[in-house]
């Protein structure tokens, strides 16, 4: 098997994660011509195109291969890094540019208890990039050899993967108090019985066509996921705004928006001081989290692994789904 240049092997995967060759240039502290002539070299010793010129530019099937082949070479040298630095303190700096390790979390863990579970590794030198996408998502970037670990909802593990079981987000929806108010209160009584008339809901199956829900963005469908299951319907229609960042979202409900579906962990505090309100406290929507990374012998995967599986036990419902 042919052994590709390791510098040529950066520079495809630098034009991939900077979206282009002139980013790619300046990341390198090269000229853009010797980011052109590294590529073509590459191309021209794997025999085949290794990325589409488009916008955005896209690596090919045999592209995406030697992009997890190179991700898979800076493991094997943030290892590295970790073993001398143990026998060297002293002998090493911190990681450059390209020998950084991307995962995928969704936007909701990040904004909740995933940053604290990484704080100690970041502060002993792992270069961690961290992509954010739809939990639903986030699997596919592990798919496509970008990253080497995601936390997603998917149970199974890929090929060439492990899973580890993280525990279960609850999910809860709130509104500020006036908009609670004005646009739910004087209508939850409607179409409802006596005895869920005296419940403390205000979001009902009667009115959650009247008002907007803040959600994520495009692909996210918890909104439409709580109201289907909280009431018991087959499909849910909402009319949303997208605001694409969890605090985001909270922010624009404190704003009076409209409501929205957002993990408790985020908004408990807000609920306890009264600046929101639980507009449907009798049901919770559960979602269960994994961790997926390659099956590979590595200390930095491990230590990844171990940092958010301790985390998520402090933090989320763990066995209770």
């Amino acid at each position: 098997m042919s052994t590709f240049d390791p510098d040529a092997l950066e520079c495809m995967a630098a034009i991939v994660e900077e979206g282009g060759f002139e980013r790619a240039a300046q990341r390198l502290s090269i000229t853009q011509s010797a980011v052109s002539q590294r590529l073509r070299a590459l191309e021209s010793q794997v025999g085949t195109v290794l990325i589409v010129r488009s916008r955005p530019l896209k690596p090919t099937s045999a592209g995406r291969l030697l992009l997890k082949h190179t991700k898979m070479l800076r493991l094997l040298r943030a290892d590295l890094e970790r073993d001398l630095k143990e026998l060297a303190p002293s002998a090493l700096g911190g990681a450059c540019e390209e020998e950084r390790i991307s995962i995928a979390i969704n936007a909701d863990s990040v904004a909740t208890w995933a940053l604290p579970a990484l704080t100690g590794l970041a502060r002993q030198g792992l270069s961690v990039e961290i992509i954010t996408d739809d939990q639903d998502f986030t699997h596919e970037w592990l798919r496509e050899g970008q990253v080497l670990g995601c936390v997603t909802t998917l149970k199974q593990a890929l090929r060439g993967c492990k899973v580890v079981a993280l525990g279960a987000m609850e999910y809860v929806a709130v509104a500020s108090p006036a908009f609670a108010q004005e646009r739910l209160a004087r209508g939850a009584a409607r179409g409802r019985s006596a005895s869920d008339r005296a419940s403390t809901s205000l979001l009902s199956a009667h009115n959650f066509r009247d008002m907007h829900f803040v959600a994520f963005n495009r692909k996210d469908d918890m909104q439409s996921e709580f109201v289907a299951k909280a009431f018991g319907l087959k499909r849910v229609t909402l009319n949303q705004l997208f605001v694409p960042s969890s605090e985001g979202q909270v922010r624009a409900v404190l704003a009076g928006w409209g409501a929205s579906v957002v993990p408790r962990l985020l908004v408990q505090g807000l609920l306890d001081q009264g600046l929101l309100v639980n507009i449907a406290p009798t049901y919770t929507l559960p979602i269960q989290l994994y961790w997926h990374c390659w099956n590979l012998e590595s200390e930095v995967l491990d230590a990844l692994t171990a940092a958010l599986k301790q985390a998520a036990a402090s933090s989320l419902m763990v066995g209770r789904v």
